[in-house]
């Protein structure tokens, strides 16, 4: 397996990817070491959770170098996902224990109560646009859950994958309880189905995700599925302008556009529509599109060129349809994956911006007619991950985030993912839950215990 950098669009390193006695080596390993895993104490699991936390930290520089050469993310956003996933590592060595405490049910029994028990080794297969944090809300919940997990990053993220992997084996994790997995994309089939796999974390495409549920549903396997999105940010009239502004600004913008929860389909109520575009405007025209080693890019190159090309002909049609492209919508010339900072106002339902998610640095905004109009957009999508509201009114707020169809609403904030909270979608965009108390349920036995 090759990693190219998007930045050049040089080979930044080779990989041998797993032949199928391989993988099954490494699965085994997994196995071997399942039941002293779940033997220890969630304290001695932790102990080792936060030793791999420390590492990561140590390795912070290097890690958010690989990332940038691998995928393109700006160093001085690599650093903060580092950070990240050693909280999470941290975050559930500290809480795991309480989210699986017995479960005291009355009954007619003498006593009744549900017991949490791991379900055995988890395959986790993951996407390149956040390699360290989506690795670890997977890894950290199933694991302090006495799960051992096997992991099949993508194919161009080779280089963070064993990043994770070295810093288990120097925190001193016992052999097989964190496997890597370098595995071609068409052998996956065959490790979720291989027997000593009992469930599979998917983060990735909803096409992508369709298949790999279909492959796990006919072994009777668990799953959990965190898909795409187009996720709705509404501003209303009454809204803190800048601060909305702001924000739609980040969360569009962050990690080149690629991310699932970022802001893809930005609804602004008709008073302040035009105020609106031109503050988002003004922002985004500031940003620096450029080398992601360097501290002052904003915006680095997209991770691959087929990605690329396919956002351009989601901007050209949407422009076709009639959409006006105040900023970007060019395929610019020279070396690296780059894609201009886009903005695409008067954006309507039948355009491919809006219909498909965006997976690149464009901002379609649309025109809402009132409140009732911009729920309306909102709720018109296939997917359902997260969305957001802003307006000044703070019970409108939580009204309007109750009637919204997705996984997660964040009112007057950033829609983020967060170690102590329940992240995941609803239609299109998958189901089951990432971390939180939910998260770290996904992956065990609910054991029912009656004592007569």
């Amino acid at each position: 397996m090759k990693t190219t950098n998007p930045f050049n669009n040089s080979t930044h390193a080779t990989y041998e990817a797993l032949d199928n006695a391989a993988l099954s080596a490494a699965i085994a390993s997994a196995n071997d070491a399942q039941n002293s895993w779940r033997a220890l104490s969630f304290t001695e699991r932790g102990e080792y959770l936060k030793a791999v936390a420390i590492e990561l930290r140590k390795r912070k520089a290097d890690i958010a170098k690989i990332m940038a050469e691998e995928m393109g993310k700006p160093v001085k956003e690599g650093g903060p996902e580092v950070e990240k996933s050693a909280w999470c590592a941290e975050h559930y060595a500290e809480h795991a224990e309480a989210y699986l405490a017995d479960q005291v049910l009355e009954s007619d029994a003498q006593k009744s109560y549900v017991h949490h028990q791991p379900l055995g080794t988890i395959l986790g297969i993951l996407p390149w646009n956040a390699p360290l944090w989506i690795a670890f809300r997977f890894l950290a919940p199933a694991l302090m859950a006495g799960n051992t997990c096997a992991m099949k990053h993508d194919p161009n993220v080779q280089g963070s994958a064993k990043a994770i992997a070295d810093a288990f084996s120097a925190a001193g994790v016992p052999p097989g309880v964190m496997v890597n997995l370098p595995l071609a994309n068409d052998h996956v089939e065959s490790a979720i189905r291989h027997p000593g796999i009992a469930a599979v974390s998917f983060t990735g495409s909803s096409r992508t995700g369709a298949l790999v549920a279909s492959t796990a549903a006919s072994e009777v396997k668990p799953h959990v599925l965190e898909l795409g999105g187009s996720d709705p940010f509404i501003v209303l009239d009454d809204a803190d302008l800048e601060r909305a502004a702001d924000v739609a600004t980040l969360s569009r913008i962050i990690n080149a556009g690629q991310s699932c929860i970022a802001a893809k389909r930005v609804i602004v109520v008709d008073d302040v529509y035009d105020q609106f575009l031109s503050m988002v405007e003004t922002r985004l025209a500031k940003l620096k599109l450029g080398n992601p080693l360097l501290e002052d890019t904003d915006v680095g190159p997209i991770a691959r060129d087929d990605l690329r090309t396919n956002l351009h002909r989601q901007v050209s049609e949407s422009i076709e349809a009639g959409a006006r492209c105040l900023l970007g919508g060019e395929l610019p010339d020279g070396d690296g994956y780059f894609y201009p900072v886009t903005l695409l106002a008067d954006v309507t339902p039948g355009m491919t911006c809006y219909r498909e998610e965006t997976f690149g640095p464009v901002m379609s905004v649309i025109r809402a007619r009132d409140v009732d109009h911009a729920i309306e957009l909102a709720n018109d999508t296939d997917y359902g991950l997260g969305a957001g509201v802003w307006t000044g009114d703070s019970a409108l707020g939580e009204r309007l985030a109750k009637v919204i169809n997705a996984g997660q609403v964040a009112v007057n904030g950033i829609v983020k993912t967060d170690p102590r909270l329940p992240s995941g979608g609803v239609g299109r965009s998958g189901y089951g839950r990432e971390l939180g108390p939910h998260g770290i349920h996904e992956f065990v036995n609910a054991k029912q215990i009656w004592l007569g």
